[in-house]
């Protein structure tokens, strides 16, 4: 099976002189879902936003299908992102001003395409097809959220990163997009990597990747929530101790 995306002895230390990666590599095969979990200040989203190119390791490599995205100059990187990488965020990301439709679409606007065949498809298959012209402020939590991943999918992008996409949902809500994002890997045959602080979130996944202290600190292949739980109660305990 080809990687979707591949990366290489991340590092990423800021200004301040936090260190949020320590030497990570991973790989997520093309056609899975993986969950990234971890404690608070893990880095774990920092993985994923290098791994999807908005920002930029201090050090290492990342290759989405076999092209190295860290290799190119910043509006290169952003054409490939906006043409191989969808991103769907916790708070949306969404345009207050524009309709669903127009939201969906900027993505494509952006890179100056044309709107696909499949966009209605989309649209209809994320139960979006009688709120195409609605604006965001008239969505439920849960429904912004299919946008965002309708958006997401407008490009047909070789990956998906999803940063919490159930963060501010509730139960029933975080489901349906749960269940969206298998689609996207079972019935679209795209890569899925999401970041989550939800066990039950993560039981959605095929494997998780557990990081602590900006490393890698383990993996499981077919999740339960409870699990995923403990691990993460012992990923914690290892943080406090290594702490103190």
């Amino acid at each position: 099976m080809n990687d979707a995306v591949r990366v290489e002895s991340l590092y990423k230390t800021y200004e301040n002189g936090v260190t949020a990666l320590d030497g990570v590599s991973a790989r997520f095969a093309s056609g899975t879902f993986t969950a990234v979990m971890g404690p608070s200040g893990s880095g774990k989203s920092t993985l994923l936003q290098c791994a999807a190119g908005l920002d930029l390791p201090t050090a290492g490599r990342v290759f989405i299908g076999g092209a190295e995205l860290t290799a190119t100059k910043d509006t290169a990187r952003t054409k490939f992102r906006r043409s191989r990488v969808g991103f769907v965020f916790q708070d949306y990301n969404l345009l207050p001003s524009l309709t669903v439709e127009q939201n969906v679409l900027l993505p494509l606007r952006l890179a100056g395409k044309r709107r696909p065949a499949n966009a209605r498809q989309i649209l209809d298959r994320l139960g979006l097809g009688d709120r195409t012209h609605e604006l965001p402020e008239r969505l439920s939590g849960g429904q912004r959220q299919r946008v965002a991943v309708a958006r997401a999918l407008v490009t047909e992008p070789a990956v998906v990163f999803a940063d919490e996409p159930t963060g501010a949902l509730d139960l029933r809500s975080a489901r349906e997009v749960l269940g969206l994002l298998r689609a996207v890997v079972h019935e679209y045959g795209r890569t899925v990597v999401m970041v989550t602080h939800d066990p039950v979130a993560a039981a959605h996944a095929d494997a998780v990747l557990f990081l602590a202290d900006g490393r890698l600190a383990g993996s499981m292949a077919h999740p339960s929530a409870d699990a995923v739980a403990e691990r993460l109660a012992h990923l914690g305990d290892l943080t406090t101790r290594a702490a103190a």
